[in-house]
Order: C-alpha cells, then sequence, then structure tokens
C-alpha cells in the first residue's frame, strides 16, 4: 500500500536507454512520483525491485535474455504487494493477455498521453486493475455479448407468456385484460389454452410452475 504522504516510487524497466530516459524524464516532472531505479533487462528490473522496493514497475515487454512476461510473472510472485504497469508498443491480443495472466495490473501503449500514464500508475499502486481503451474496447468485442437466457416456455405464444407472467405475479384475470386491454373472456381463454400446453390442471399449478422458471417476479397484487 501506498501512502498519500509520500510520491509513489517507480522502477522502469526498458532495454532501450531512450525510452528509458525520456519516461524516466517524464515521470520526475510529475508531482507525486519517485523514479527510484531502472533496468535494461528483466533479470536487473528483478534485482531492481528487491533492492529500491518500489510501488509500481512499468515494465517493457520486449526485452534481451528475460522478456517483459517472465519478469512480470517472477515480480508478482516474489513481491506481490509491487504493481507491475506494462508500457509496451505491442497491443495483440497474445501479448496482451499473456501479461495480464503474469500478474500485470495494468497495460498502456507507448504513446499514451502523460496525463494518462500518470493516472494509470495512481490507479494501479493503489490496487485498481487498468487496460488501454482501445486494447480493452477491442477484448471485451472478441467476447461478444452475453448470451440470450432460454425462453422458459418455449411452447407458449408471447401473449400466452404476457399473461402467464401477470398471472404469477397475482393479478387476477380482470386487471390482467385491463392492463393489456383484452376483454376479460379473451384473457380466460388464453389462459385455458396455457393451462393444456403446460400441462397444468389449473391456475394455482400455472403460477407455481411460472415462478418457479423465473416469470411472475413481482408477485403483488389480487388474485381476483
Amino acid at each position: 500500500m501506498t501512502s498519500a504522504a509520500r510520491p509513489i516510487r517507480v522502477l522502469i524497466a526498458d532495454d532501450h536507454p531512450v525510452v528509458r530516459r525520456g519516461m524516466s524524464a517524464l515521470l520526475t516532472s510529475l508531482t507525486g512520483v519517485d523514479v527510484v531505479a531502472e533496468a535494461a533487462t528483466g533479470e536487473e528490473a528483478l534485482r531492481e525491485a528487491q533492492l529500491s522496493r518500489p510501488d509500481v514497475v512499468v515494465m517493457d515487454i520486449r526485452m534481451p535474455a528475460m522478456d517483459g512476461v517472465e519478469a512480470t510473472r517472477r515480480l508478482t510472485a516474489l513481491l506481490p504487494d509491487v504493481a507491475v504497469l506494462v508500457v509496451t508498443m505491442y497491443e495483440d491480443d497474445e501479448t496482451v493477455l499473456s501479461a495480464l495472466r503474469a500478474g500485470a495490473r495494468g497495460y498502456l501503449l507507448k504513446g499514451a498521453q502523460q496525463e494518462e500514464i500518470l493516472t494509470t500508475i495512481r490507479s494501479v499502486a493503489a490496487g485498481q486493475f487498468v487496460i488501454a481503451p482501445g486494447v480493452a474496447a477491442r477484448l471485451l468485442g472478441q467476447v461478444g455479448p452475453p448470451p440470450r437466457p432460454a425462453d422458459p416456455f418455449p411452447e407458449l405464444t408471447a401473449r400466452e407468456r404476457e399473461i402467464l407472467d401477470r398471472v404469477a405475479r397475482g393479478h387476477g384475470n380482470a386487471r390482467v385484460a385491463a392492463e393489456l386491454e383484452l376483454a376479460v373472456k379473451t384473457v380466460a381463454n388464453h389462459l385455458s389454452a396455457v393451462f393444456a400446453k403446460l400441462g397444468v390442471s389449473g391456475r394455482t399449478e400455472a403460477i407455481l410452475l411460472a415462478r418457479e422458471r423465473g416469470l411472475g417476479g413481482d408477485a403483488s397484487g389480487s388474485a381476483s
């Protein structure tokens, strides 16, 4: 856990000296951030993290000998309180998922705006999980929408199911007819068809079956 009274301690791990210096200069210029160490390889990142005990490690992916994914895996095992924020140019699904599975708490693309980097560092240091918006949107798009729930009564028409739902709430025929703008006799006829299709003996058995399958969520009103 980081304290509000002191800066967030950051270690930068990137094998390109120019990138490392640029990131260090950027972070050093930000209020509330203190760059405590740098590393050019995964092995150096592990060693420096154990020596400097940062709050956040800004980790590149492609580094010699030990890449950022393996370094993240080992680092989170050794120092679980240290948050790893991957900052890389790679946004392919395999790399993103590998980093997240290794234990990274954040994933940003190089070129992110200064304010986004600072906000993300603060978030992961506080225990939150952050992925670059574009990457997150693509991953969610691949997952797709959740499957639609199965129809509990496929043998019924939409109108019959609508009437059964209201009856399962405790509504009487007169109230159902008024709500759906139908004649009371029409409601009674629909219910007779419902009882026959469901193989139930009458209203009470139909209500019990309907509630078992999720209808009648608001069981209020009169059964008159």
